[in-house]
C-alpha cells in the first residue's frame, strides 16, 4: 500500500536551470514542497524531470509568470541575465512580473541577493540594514529592484532576501570560482587568483545557500513581512584561503596545482571587445578590497547557518566540475 504525502506548499522557482536556483528548486522538492520550473523552449507545455515539473514559459513575460505561479505559496526569484550581460534591459522588468505574480496569490518571494547593493562606505563588514550607497551600474540597479521588492511587501506580498558571498559549488555555472579560479572539465593545474594579496574574500556553497532559504521560508510567518538576511558563509581572510583548499583537495586525489595570479591585463585588453569581461573589469572593486557579511541575525533566527566545511564543498564542486584528477572531460 502506497502511502500519499500531501505536500508541504507549491513553489515556483525562476531560474532553475542555473546554479542557486537549480539548488533551491531541489532542496524545496526534497523537503515536501510541490515544485515548478519556468524553462523557455520547452518542447511540451509541461514536463516532469525529477520530481519537478517544467512549464514552458519566460520569466520576461508577464503572463508566462503569473499563469506559473497560480496556487504557488512561494516564488524564488533566481533569475538572472548571464555573463552580466543586459541587466538594464531585463533584471528590473523580470523583477516587476515576480511582484505581480506574487502580489496575485499572495506568495512570498525569494530572493538571492548580492553585495553589489553596497559601496564601498559600508565595507568591510556588512550589515543588513547598512546604507546602500552603490558605486556600479547592476549595484544601483539591485539597490532598485529591491525597492520594489520593499514596496510589495507593503501591499501584501513577503519578500525573503538572502544576501552571500560569491557562490560555488557542485552545479554552480555561472560563478567565479567555475570561470575564474579553475577551468570546468579540466583538471586542475593551477588556480588563479582574482583578489589583490592579501586582500580578504567572501565565499558562498550553493547547497548552504539553498537550505537556508529552506530554513527561513519554514519560518516565514515569524518573519517581517520584508526580511533581509547576510550569510556568513566561508570568509577567505587573505585571499589565498580558497585556492589553499583547492590545492589540498586535487593534492589528496592525486594530482598537484599552482597558485597564480589571476591575469586582470588580459581582462583589461580584451575587454573593449568583449561585453561580459567589460562588466566584470566593473566588479574588480570587490577584489580590491576586504568585504565580509555578518551573519548574526541570520543564525538568531536558525539558531546557527548551514555550514559545511571548506575542503569537503570545495571536493563536491571541483566533481561537480569535472575538474579532479582522473576525471574526463
Amino acid at each position: 500500500m502506497t502511502t500519499q504525502t500531501t505536500p508541504i506548499g507549491k513553489a515556483l522557482v525562476l531560474g532553475a536551470s542555473g546554479g542557486i536556483g537549480g539548488e533551491v528548486a531541489r532542496q524545496l522538492r526534497d523537503a515536501g514542497w510541490q515544485v515548478q520550473a519556468l524553462q523557455r523552449g520547452l518542447a511540451e507545455p509541461a514536463m516532469q524531470r525529477d520530481g519537478i515539473t517544467w512549464l514552458r514559459g519566460d520569466a520576461m513575460v508577464r503572463d508566462d509568470v503569473q499563469r506559473a505561479a497560480r496556487g504557488c505559496s512561494v516564488i524564488v526569484h533566481a533569475v538572472n541575465p548571464p555573463g552580466y550581460r543586459r541587466w538594464a534591459e531585463l533584471v528590473l522588468p523580470m523583477i516587476d512580473n515576480t511582484i505581480a505574480a506574487a502580489l496575485a496569490e499572495r506568495a512570498t518571494i525569494v530572493l538571492p541577493g548580492t553585495v553589489y547593493n553596497y559601496g564601498p562606505d559600508a565595507f568591510p563588514l556588512l550589515r543588513e540594514d547598512d546604507p546602500q550607497r552603490p558605486v556600479t551600474r547592476k549595484g544601483a540597479i539591485r539597490v532598485e529592484l529591491e525597492r520594489r521588492l520593499e514596496a510589495a511587501a507593503g501591499q501584501g506580498a513577503r519578500v525573503i532576501v538572502v544576501r552571500a558571498g560569491d557562490f560555488f559549488g557542485p552545479q554552480v555555472g555561472n560563478s567565479w570560482f567555475a570561470q575564474g579560479l579553475v577551468k570546468p572539465g579540466q583538471p586542475v593545474r593551477t588556480v588563479r587568483m582574482p583578489g589583490d594579496r592579501g586582500v580578504g574574500h567572501q565565499w558562498s556553497y550553493l547547497p548552504d545557500v539553498a537550505r537556508t532559504m529552506v530554513a527561513l521560508l519554514a519560518r516565514r510567518s515569524t518573519l517581517a513581512p520584508f526580511a533581509a538576511f547576510h550569510m556568513a558563509g566561508h570568509w577567505d581572510a587573505d585571499g589565498k584561503r580558497m585556492a589553499e583548499s583547492i590545492r589540498r583537495v586535487v593534492e589528496r586525489r592525486g594530482g598537484r596545482a599552482r597558485l597564480a595570479a589571476f591575469p586582470w591585463w588580459m581582462v583589461r585588453l580584451a575587454s573593449p571587445f568583449v561585453a561580459t569581461l567589460r562588466e566584470l573589469l566593473e566588479m574588480r572593486y570587490l577584489w580590491r578590497q576586504p568585504v565580509r557579511m555578518d551573519g548574526g541575525k541570520l543564525a538568531a533566527v536558525l539558531g546557527e547557518e548551514p555550514h559545511t566545511p571548506l575542503d569537503q564543498a570545495v571536493e563536491a564542486t571541483l566533481a561537480g566540475l569535472g575538474c579532479l584528477p582522473g576525471q574526463a572531460a
